[in-house]
């Protein structure tokens, strides 16, 4: 794009971003970049524009609006452009030391949620919960779990400190109470305290899936926080779901999102290991995405 020395029109700015980057993205969601960035960065949404069309970029914006775009066209995440993203109607930061939050885990946020609503009709006399999301990321599942469950005690773990500084970050942004500790699941022998719930989205991609994965998320998202080797694609579920066996309360619930391709693989895993109610549900997009079950009676556990 050149680089214009006045200010411009931005309908005609926009007009020239969406076929700039149509090469790599469709027009369609050309077109959302263009208008998340302009409710960023100018507090201007659609209809604003189409009320007011002359409205002008000045020369300084022209230029914050080109190295948006040369990114763009690098296929770096609008979400890590804009340093934000929302998740459960909440707001919250993201940079390249957690995963963007996905569509199919609101789902599985919406699912604990719906159960907690079922515990608590049938039940009223329910004490708060107690909450343990594990490999938290940004802390959109424990946050939203924090802010949708206002009774609980909601507790988080992640290996990354970095990822932890963000997570804290977004639990203030969202004025919640949540406990993040820094820790590696996979070397951990107990949690020390018993859980109502425990959920967790593991790395679960594979390496022989990496051609699937779209080149932004593969050259921009933590390799750590998305791929296992390929011949122990459920280690994460499997340490977790030994946990959960000592930690998860008499009628707690162990909550996993999971690889699309291992529904029956996780459910072969979660019944070798005596859990019970055991159910595997599909994303908005038709693929088995996420699974629950819940632990045997106290008596018979291991």
């Amino acid at each position: 794009m050149n680089r214009y020395p006045n200010k411009m029109k931005i309908k005609e700015y926009r007009t020239q971003f969406i076929q700039e980057l149509t090469s790599i993205y469709d027009a369609g969601e050309a077109e959302s970049f263009f208008y998340l960035i302009l409710e960023e960065k100018k507090q201007l949404k659609r209809i604003d524009l189409a009320l007011r069309p002359e409205l002008d970029f000045s020369e300084e914006e022209i230029v914050v609006w080109n190295s948006i775009l040369e990114q763009l066209k690098k296929e770096i995440p609008i979400q890590y452009l804009l340093g934000k993203t929302s998740f459960y109607g909440l707001d919250f930061e993201v940079n390249e030391s957690v995963l963007i939050p996905r569509p199919e885990t609101e789902e599985l946020v919406d699912w604990i949620l719906s159960t907690n609503r079922i515990i608590q009709e049938s039940n009223p006399e329910t004490s708060g919960l107690k909450i343990l999301d594990i490999g938290t990321g940004s802390g959109c599942i424990a946050i939203s779990l924090a802010k949708n469950i206002p009774s609980s005690q909601v507790y988080a773990i992640d290996v990354s400190e970095r990822a932890l500084a963000t997570a804290n970050k977004n639990a203030e942004l969202n004025n919640v109470n949540v406990t993040f500790i820094n820790q590696n699941i996979l070397e951990t022998q107990d949690l020390k305290q018993q859980f109502d719930i425990i959920v967790s989205n593991p790395p679960y991609v594979r390496n022989l899936e990496k051609e699937e994965i779209k080149k932004n998320v593969l050259d921009n998202e933590p390799h750590l926080a998305l791929f296992v080797e390929d011949n122990d694609a459920l280690i994460f579920y499997r340490k977790i779901a030994e946990l959960a066996q000592k930690n998860l309360s008499e009628k707690g619930q162990l909550f996993f999102e999971i690889n699309q391709y291992l529904g029956k693989e996780m459910i072969d895993l979660l019944e070798k290991m005596n859990f019970k109610k055991i159910e595997l549900r599909k994303d908005i997009y038709g693929n088995d995405r996420m699974i629950s079950c819940h632990c045997e009676e106290r008596s018979n556990r291991i």
